[in-house]
């Protein structure tokens, strides 16, 4: 039998025990919610800033199929090899606080926010420069062009995914350097907002929280509204690196200082779901959702330390709290062998065998790591 198939039907006994004495927290599924409970804390200062372009790596062929050695390939391009394959390398020095100028806006009632339509460019950098240099997914989990992003992870979920492939959750500041590029422009694309380049401005279908909370493959299908992975080219960041605002919603870990006002979660959300009326920009943060909350609009991608560094998969927060990866496999309710093992399965089995498995709360942990929740009726965005 397959080693996957081994703890298909065995693991989650272990460890939903081992979740239990750990008393995870609740997940913040909201109960009737308008998108308003999604992004009410939309205005909340983000990060900050950079000041260089970065590549793509690896280095693709020298053009007319010529041999070229890694060694003549590195003096070509130094950056080349600097990330693995599928990563965009991002370096430049990021700005902490940035200062933009909204010329003109309207009051969106639904989320009781001003939506800015156009800022006066350029944006000033009226905080501390950092410099970074990292790689990040190009596309959202599961990375792939062409794929539909992967929603419905808890933070905690989404981690250990990314630590199955080598790789770390990443950061408030370098998800929005990457969005924002060297001149911290308010959206990827420039100073204007324009739904039709970042899928966005969908109208709000009223969700029922008590399907998605038990994972409807149904309801989750009709509130789709994404689009796949590397289908909007004019949603790409001065990086390189694609669909970052609006389309799906994004998880990433929180650097806040300790103590701070939003020092709650390690769990961040940005960039903004499919709707109208959201953020769906580079800067603005959501701190108020904890890390056992998931959601039909909400993503992931993955970052690592460039040049083959080696990746601490937890978050800054984890470690100032010292918290292991073993707490974090406990509340996810799988491991990192066991993600690599679905994920090797899923290669000759797109759907993990999943619906062979006959207890309810391992096949709904199956699909979840295999990503296949949505159900077939699902129809993109546009």
């Amino acid at each position: 039998m397959h080693a996957c198939m081994r703890w298909l039907h065995t693991f989650p006994i272990a460890i939903v025990a081992a979740c239990a004495a750990a008393q995870p927290p609740k997940s913040e599924l909201p109960a009737g919610a308008t998108p308003g409970a999604e992004v009410a804390q939309s205005q909340q200062p983000d990060a900050a800033r950079p000041t260089t372009l970065a590549t793509e790596g690896p280095a693709a062929e020298p053009a007319g199929g010529s041999e070229a050695t890694t060694t003549e390939l590195e003096a070509a391009d130094p950056d080349a090899g600097a990330c693995p394959a599928g990563m965009v390398l991002v370096e430049g020095d990021y700005c902490t606080k940035v200062e933009q100028k909204c010329v003109d806006s309207w009051w969106d009632k639904s989320n009781k926010k001003k939506v800015c339509e156009r800022f006066e460019p350029p944006t000033r950098c009226i905080g501390e420069r950092v410099h970074k240099r990292y790689c990040i997914d190009k596309y959202s989990w599961p990375n792939v062009k062409g794929e539909r992003p992967e929603v419905m992870n808890n933070f905690y979920q989404a981690q250990v995914k990314c630590a199955a492939v080598g790789k770390r959750m990443c950061t408030e500041s370098e998800w929005t350097f990457a969005c924002e590029g060297p001149e911290m422009k308010p959206f990827p694309h420039g100073y204007v907002r324009d739904p039709e380049k970042c899928n966005g401005d969908h109208l709000w279908d009223h969700p029922s929280m008590k399907k998605v909370a038990r994972r409807d493959p149904k309801e989750l299908a009709r509130l789709w509204k994404g689009v796949r992975s590397g289908s909007q080219p004019n949603c790409i960041s001065d990086f390189g690196v694609a669909d970052l605002p609006a389309n799906n919603d994004e998880v990433v870990a929180n650097e806040r200082p300790a103590g701070s006002r939003w020092d709650k979660f390690s769990s961040v959300h940005t960039g903004g779901p499919w709707y109208k009326g959201v953020r769906n920009q580079c800067r603005p943060k959501i701190y108020t959702h904890d890390e056992g909350f998931y959601y039909y609009f909400l993503g992931f991608r993955c970052c690592s330390e460039a040049d083959g560094k080696k990746n601490e998969p937890r978050t800054p927060r984890q470690i100032r709290k010292k918290r292991s990866l073993d707490y974090v496999e406990r509340l996810a309710q799988f491991t990192v062998e066991e993600v690599r093992e679905i994920l090797e399965l899923k290669k000759t089995h797109p759907d993990c065998k999943c619906e062979e498995i006959k207890s309810r709360h391992r096949r709904i942990l199956c699909k979840t790591m295999c990503g296949t929740l949505l159900g077939p009726e699902a129809k993109d965005g546009r």
